[in-house]
């Protein structure tokens, strides 16, 4: 037996893994004390997020189709960060690989937990300004395409709710709100 807060955990068995995520079946206590089960999905790695923004306040983000949704995204860079190594680290390789730019400041802007009723899922989002271009470096299992856009025209995407991606919508809203309050740094 495990406690988890107010929750005891009676058994836990991995039913599913792949190298991004397992899926855990739990015998529980709920805190009433009553006998349940309940299922968590463990991410491998974080999530990472980056808005990059040149001095005009240009932005770039990336379209690809998303197997689980079955849609094509529009997203900022971003990808998966391993536990194991600094955050701003995976954030650097993912914004070079996805659209071909190096940064030389970054400022974290927000940490969130994307769905903590059924998984561990953590991201980090950050902006990257100083930017240099490269070509982009996509991984092998990547089609992506780059679009160069006003962070004011992203912003707008996202208020007409064309942009659905959870790291995109929340990065967008908080920028634009330090945008406003001046505490961006430049």
């Amino acid at each position: 037996m495990t406690k988890r807060g107010p929750w005891t955990t009676l058994k836990e068995e991995v039913r599913y893994e792949t190298p991004w995520i397992s899926v855990s079946h739990h015998d529980i206590l709920d805190p009433s004390g009553k006998k349940g089960i309940y299922g968590t999905v463990h991410f491998k790695n974080i999530a990472i997020g980056v808005v990059p923004l040149d001095d005009d306040l240009n932005t770039w983000i990336v379209g690809q189709y998303r197997y689980p949704v079955q849609a094509y995204s529009w997203e900022i860079p971003e990808g998966g960060g391993k536990r194991d190594i600094p955050p701003i680290d995976s954030a650097k390789r993912e914004l070079r690989e996805e659209a071909g730019i190096v940064a030389e400041r970054w400022q974290e802007i927000l940490r969130m937990d994307l769905s903590n009723s059924a998984s561990d899922e953590h991201a980090i989002l950050y902006v990257a300004q100083g930017l240099t271009f490269y070509p982009p470096q996509p991984d092998h299992d990547e089609e992506l395409e780059l679009k160069k856009l006003p962070f004011e025209e992203l912003y707008a995407m996202v208020q007409r709710g064309e942009i659905l991606d959870s790291l995109t919508v929340a990065a967008v809203l908080k920028v634009k709100l330090m945008l406003l309050d001046g505490s961006l740094q430049k």
